[in-house]
């Protein structure tokens, strides 16, 4: 998964605020869980709030990333998919990703189905 250097140098500073460091808690969250699920792109596996998604695109914008995923099941993703929408972000088909838990069945991390995004 490609490195945001900004939220790297966050978590070593130990910055207690997000916001005060002008980073979006929401694409924080993602990107932390993602790395320690390995998956391969950022995944959304908590809620998107409508409110931060101009903020989320234009720092995946800045950052280069292209893709990532949701495999949230919150109430109003439908709404939320729309939103990304107007912001240059659409589906592209269904994927999997791992949680970033180790499933204490299998062993494994488990994998469950998500929404592939695309940044254009």
């Amino acid at each position: 998964m490609k490195e945001i250097r900004t939220f790297e140098k966050a978590i070593e500073d130990k910055v207690r605020n997000l916001k005060e460091a002008g980073i979006n808690a929401t694409l924080f969250w993602a990107y932390r869980h993602s790395c320690e699920a390995e998956n391969e792109v950022i995944d959304f596996d908590e809620v998107i709030w409508d409110y931060d998604i101009e903020e989320i695109a234009e720092t995946l914008r800045a950052e280069g990333i292209k893709e990532f995923t949701i495999s949230s099941t919150f109430s109003s993703l439908i709404p939320t998919l729309a939103e990304f929408e107007k912001h240059g972000i659409r589906m592209n088909g269904l994927t999997e990703v791992k949680q970033n838990y180790t499933d204490w069945q299998t062993g494994e991390k488990r994998r469950v189905p998500a929404i592939r995004m695309i940044v254009e």
